[in-house]
């Protein structure tokens, strides 16, 4: 109920009419076309105007190969066809979005769930690929991000990694459970199984050693320490299968090891090339500095001597900026609190190097589903869930969250902050954000660098008449009377 009546909150008065103007996908185009994409086929929707002043629909199945769809194409474009769009079914968009746009046409990639036809309405392919074509015709839709093809290129082999680190963890596990079942209990004393001590002993089980004693001499660095709990551990049943399905899961572990370093590397070059073409370029509108960010987000981004990153930031010598521009993108995100080299590498390849299709950093947080949706009706206005989103971003910002939130830095500070009164779960979203909207400003300028505002940020900006306001709230709610006089 107390929550019920803080969001019962009355509206603003309104002097008059706002003003709100269509988004560049919204205005009004003459001649469209729609695909209700299949596996097989597509069903096209071209939208033309006829000679009755009446619009006209054409409707026609086409093959999902190169060579129809190559052709659909180029009968679009002599058709004058402004804009197509296709509906995002599976990976079954892949075909017609990425020949289409090699073909000259403007194509957006729609969301099947902002697309469904209205209610009570019947339903087939024809009339969903008419559907969609009308609603392109009045810019009712709103296109997904589809990234260039470079980066494109990069998000395949990140996710590609990313999902072999996960089924490696798997065999790991598989062998952990193996090892219970041999009654090894090695994992109790070791920290993981992945070290060199307990690959050791591993191989010297599966060659056939079975005294324990001997076993343990193979701990190498701290586990030397723990010689007595590794006798204990390593006597139980170790016999001939468990060898043998041991020695499997090894070599898939390794080989999955492999093929991640050779994602890894490749990965690197990737980027390498991505970045050198903005080495040097300068922020959008000419300004070398990125303005500070505010209280809500986690840290200043600044020139290295770029002072505190307000009004004196603007004042940039060319060899500072010159050092800024020498840094890798991978580099400058690096320097985020919890982001690493593997993270930001997760992070360009899923948002890409050019923030221009993000105007804002709002815009980039609202595209994440890193920010709850508001639901207003009247006086009452609540906050709605965040939403699925991209799972590998919002995965790596996850993670990075969490190790900032750790540390004793403002990030770790924010997190502890919003934990007391929000839980936990929305804590790690709030720090999330935070470094989302940091790198935004680094991909947006170049010559911007991290620069971390402290433990202490905000306490020192807490205004102290506010302070003094709530305290003297509190203890006359409690009943005393309060009486302020200046400290002598």
């Amino acid at each position: 109920m107390a929550a019920r009546r803080r969001n019962r909150q009355k509206p603003a008065p309104v002097a008059g009419p706002v003003e709100i103007p269509d988004a560049e996908h919204e205005l009004v185009i003459e001649r469209v076309a729609a695909i209700d994409v299949a596996k097989a086929t597509g069903k096209v929707c071209v939208r033309l105007p006829g000679t009755s002043g009446h619009r006209v629909s054409r409707v026609w199945d086409v093959a999902a190969t190169t060579g129809a769809v190559g052709e659909l194409g180029e009968q679009l474009a002599s058709l004058g066809v402004g804009r197509v769009t296709v509906e995002s079914t599976s990976d079954y968009w892949r075909i017609w979005y990425y020949l289409l746009e090699a073909a000259g046409l403007s194509v957006q990639l729609v969301n099947a769930r902002d697309v469904k036809n209205v209610p009570g309405r019947p339903k087939s392919d024809k009339l969903d690929a008419v559907w969609l074509a009308k609603l392109t015709e009045k810019g009712l839709l709103r296109p997904s991000f589809v990234p260039p093809a470079p980066v494109r290129q990069l998000r395949d082999y990140t996710r590609l990694r990313e999902d072999l680190t996960r089924e490696r963890s798997r065999y790991w596990q598989r062998l952990e459970k193996l090892l219970e079942d041999a009654l090894i209990k090695v994992s109790w004393v070791a920290s993981t199984l992945d070290t060199l001590s307990v690959r050791d002993m591993l191989e010297a089980l599966i060659a056939g050693e079975r005294d324990p004693r001997r076993l343990a001499e193979l701990a190498r660095g701290r586990l030397k320490t723990k010689r007595s709990a590794l006798i204990a551990a390593l006597d139980g049943r170790f016999d001939a299968h468990h060898a043998e399905l041991a020695r499997m899961l090894l070599d898939q572990i390794d080989t999955l090891t492999a093929q991640i370093g050779v994602l890894t590397a490749r990965i690197e070059q990737l980027i390498a090339a991505m970045d050198e073409p903005d080495r040097g370029r300068e922020h959008r509108g000419g300004v070398p500095n990125v303005a500070a960010l505010t209280g809500d987000t986690a840290a200043d981004v600044e020139p290295e001597h770029g002072g505190d990153g307000r009004s004196a930031g603007f004042d940039i010598s060319v060899d500072t900026i010159a050092e800024c521009t020498r840094l890798t993108a991978i580099e400058r995100l690096d320097e985020i609190t919890g982001v690493g080299e593997r993270a930001a590498q997760t992070i360009i390849a899923e948002i890409g190097l050019d923030m221009t299709r993000f105007p804002t950093p709002e815009h980039l947080v609202s595209w994440a589903k890193l920010c709850p949706r508001t639901i207003q009706s009247g006086p009452i206005s609540r906050a709605g869930r965040t939403g699925k989103g991209n799972p590998y971003l919002k995965g790596a910002l996850g993670e990075a969250a969490a190790a900032a939130a750790r540390t004793d830095t403002f990030l770790g500070e924010r997190y502890r902050r919003i934990v007391k009164r929000r839980g936990k779960l929305k804590a790690l979203v709030a720090v999330a954000r935070s470094i989302l909207r940091i790198v935004w400003h680094l991909l947006a300028n170049p010559t911007a660098r991290f620069h971390d505002l402290g433990l202490d940020y905000h306490t020192s900006r807490a205004v102290t008449e506010r302070k003094i306001r709530n305290h003297i709230a509190h203890l006359t709610a409690m009943g005393f009377h309060v009486t302020l006089e200046p400290a002598a």
